[in-house]
């Protein structure tokens, strides 16, 4: 009965309270965000759709991160390393969504820039659509009506892709982790932190397109609150966990989600580009 308390409830427990210490962090900088700029301000409100929205983008977008940190647990067993690897990859998650929305926050200040920022954001969502789509593709048996449509619209998707590649390239390196590593306990924690970075910065980028259609706080908070969620069901459960995140009803639904929001992002950008002439 100790052992499960201290393996199990004392893992879960933590990844609950490190949540619940970076919403805290999170609203705290709303509000430092809301005391700089006069105009414009963020509404500290949310609703349960907004926070519903953001578990669902997050865990989509996660797929890459949910295979990786499995293999990771895998390379680093014990609850120790899996405090580490929970707290570090949090604290990494939470500095990324934090980092997007000041910028987003700074850059809504001056519309060409911001118009410029969505259009980016646009075509990141595009290239997840694109992912989603060549991701669903490799599971042979699943879907077999679906694979024409989606192979079109991969195809279509990766051309777009390679006419923006040199622009995304410049503002978002693709960076990719080739293998789990053995760490120690702190290495393991610094290591940690810079995953959400390395596996997950397009991602962040293709959360600008949202924030003009819902609650940033809600979103935010759906955004913490899926990344919790997804570490408990890789410890609890790692294989059923991952086999979720890249089922194919959830991979084809996010890509054709993906390309919607692209399109609103399109939509956005020619609004504010004529709100300025």
């Amino acid at each position: 009965m100790k052992k499960i308390l201290i393996e199990q409830f004392v893992p879960i427990a933590l990844t609950v309270v490190t949540f619940l210490v970076l919403s805290i962090f999170l609203y705290g900088l709303l509000l430092a965000l809301n005391s700089f700029f006069v105009q414009n301000q963020i509404i500290l409100d949310f609703r349960i759709r907004d926070i519903l929205i953001g578990v669902a983008i997050y865990l989509k977008t996660a797929i890459d991160f949910a295979i990786f940190i499995g293999n990771l647990m895998r390379t680093n067993p014990g609850w120790q390393k899996r405090i580490a690897i929970e707290v570090g990859t949090a604290i990494g998650n939470a500095a990324g969504t934090f980092l997007i929305l000041t910028v987003w926050i700074f850059f809504k200040q001056v519309p060409l820039l911001m118009a410029f920022m969505i259009f980016i954001a646009s075509i990141v969502l595009f290239r997840m659509a694109q992912e989603s789509f060549e991701e669903f593709l490799k599971q042979k048996k699943s879907f077999i009506r679906m694979k024409m449509p989606a192979y079109l619209l991969q195809s279509q998707l990766n051309f777009v892709h390679k006419l923006f590649k040199p622009v995304l390239g410049i503002i978002i390196p693709d960076l990719k982790l080739t293998r789990a590593k053995k760490l120690s306990f702190i290495n393991l924690l610094a290591f940690s932190i810079t995953i959400p970075f390395i596996l997950g910065l397009d991602d962040f980028a293709g959360y600008i397109s949202l924030f003009s259609i819902i609650n940033i706080l809600g979103f935010s908070l759906g955004v913490l609150i899926g990344h919790m969620l997804l570490n408990i069901g890789l410890f609890s459960f790692p294989k059923r966990t991952v086999y979720f995140v890249t089922h194919p009803v959830v991979l084809i639904a996010g890509g054709f989600a993906f390309i919607g929001l692209g399109l609103w992002g399109f939509i956005e950008t020619a609004r504010l580009l004529l709100s300025i002439i």
